[in-house]
């Protein structure tokens, strides 16, 4: 495949508003003769995905509230693997293997309640389009199915291949040279991706640009949109490496303050609950028990705890003053997060010892996890955004706890989290010096 000379680009303006079963290929024969222009071999028709998705049928109802959520929890359903979820915005992996942004799928210029997939099998769509193409005008002619993506570390988006049909994927100059003679061995050309992205220079999402005449292009062994997506075992970006592992585990910060009005979405909190049920635990077992409290348990609770707290401070000899002040400072937190977990670990499955230094030690173990869960709890809830804070208040009364929320004997409190949205950025963490922790022996 040799360099071209000159590669035109020109749009194709097309007023019509595409409905399931519309013949596309009249369409874009109709859009052609408008621009008084003529299929000839080699040429390339690039179509905006939108507009085969509307074609195919690829119409769905969006699932119940506002449009952008709706949106994010449609993408959530549809993708094969969920990259990044965050408030603004669900990076997945769709089952085409594609990364993007909610799912790439469309709520724009259709029926309100409803969104747009992307198509079934772009490949497949491209194929039957230039099929149908080569048919009515006998040009040997390429077809790309464009969308529009946005790109790690970038500003902008820009339209790539989702499907690819008569025309190369990719420049593979692999095993080439470069102009020192030293051999290429990681070049690989996007060349439908850029194709692609030529046709969106010429149009615009509100000109009515469905099609574009890519003319000039070099020829070379015809690829497929499936050539460009790259496999899940060579992403590098999938968990960001191990630097990224660190990189959360130190933002985890300790948030007392909170948004007031600001409501935690369910999904984080589920998410993180998924992720503390991954710690280590003793004898394969999962320990683990999370209670979210509803508002009028959450003030039964704490009601009772404050109650039994008092008795404690007062048989200490505290003074009713300073006990007032710490009961406040320890519901600013309590009372006023956005959401508050109770943590437990299950002590039921606990081997047994007729002594009470291994018993001691069998508890510990299990304390130790839950310990482990609160970890990852708290840094899942970190990477979404999110604050928390865990507070032991629970550990000093578990059967006050455990007679409240209706329990057994078994659960052992292991403190509560307070969750929600931080009042302000928390300071950034002082790195750690490793050797302070470390011991050689």
């Amino acid at each position: 495949m040799t360099g071209a000379s000159r590669i035109t680009v020109i749009p194709l303006p097309c007023p019509e508003r595409f409905s399931a079963g519309d013949d596309l290929a009249a369409a874009v024969v109709q859009a052609l003769q408008v621009a008084g222009e003529s299929l000839r071999d080699g040429d390339v028709i690039c179509v905006a995905s939108k507009v085969v998705s509307l074609v195919e049928g690829a119409l769905t109802a969006l699932p119940p509230g506002d449009p952008q959520t709706a949106r994010r929890t449609l993408a959530r359903r549809q993708a094969a693997r969920i990259v990044a979820d965050t408030p603004g915005v669900v990076i997945t992996r769709t089952r085409h293997g594609f990364v993007c942004a909610n799912g790439g799928i469309d709520a724009s210029n259709v029926a309100a309640g409803t969104a747009l997939l992307l198509p079934e099998d772009p490949d497949a769509s491209a194929h039957r389009l230039r099929a149908v193409l080569h048919e009515r005008t006998g040009a040997e002619l390429g077809v790309i199915v464009t969308d529009t993506f946005g790109r790690p570390w970038r500003l902008g988006q820009t339209d790539v291949a989702l499907g690819v049909a008569g025309v190369p994927a990719i420049r593979d100059e692999r095993g080439e040279h470069d102009l020192d003679g030293r051999p290429l061995e990681v070049t690989e050309a996007a060349v439908a991706d850029e194709v692609a992205g030529a046709a969106d220079l010429v149009r615009t999402k509100a000109s009515g640009t469905a099609f574009v005449l890519v003319r000039g292009l070099p020829g070379g062994p015809a690829g497929r949109g499936s050539d460009l997506v790259r496999p899940a075992h060579h992403d590098l970006f999938a968990s960001g490496g191990p630097t990224a592992t660190e990189r959360a585990i130190a933002e985890r910060r300790t948030v007392r303050s909170f948004v007031p009005d600001r409501p935690v979405p369910v999904e984080p909190l589920r998410a993180a609950i998924a992720a503390a049920a991954s710690a280590p635990a003793p004898h394969h077992t999962q320990p683990w028990r999370f209670v979210r409290l509803t508002p009028p348990t959450r003030v039964r609770l704490l009601d009772a705890m404050a109650s039994a707290w008092r008795e404690d401070l007062e048989g200490d000899g505290t003074d009713p003053a300073t006990i007032d002040r710490r009961l406040q400072r320890s519901d600013h937190v309590l009372r006023a997060a956005p959401e508050l977990l109770t943590a437990f670990v299950v002590t039921d499955a606990a081997h047994p010892y007729p002594d009470a230094r291994r018993q001691r030690a069998e508890r510990d173990l299990f304390l130790l996890a839950g310990g482990a869960a609160l970890a990852n709890l708290q840094v899942v809830l970190a990477a979404h955004g999110l604050g928390s804070a865990w507070l032991s208040a629970p550990v000093f009364c578990p059967s006050t706890v455990r007679r409240t929320l209706a329990l057994p004997e078994d659960h052992q409190p292991v403190g509560f989290v307070a969750v929600g949205w931080p009042a302000q950025p928390p300071p950034p963490r002082r790195p750690q010096n490793p050797d302070t922790f470390l011991l050689e022996r």
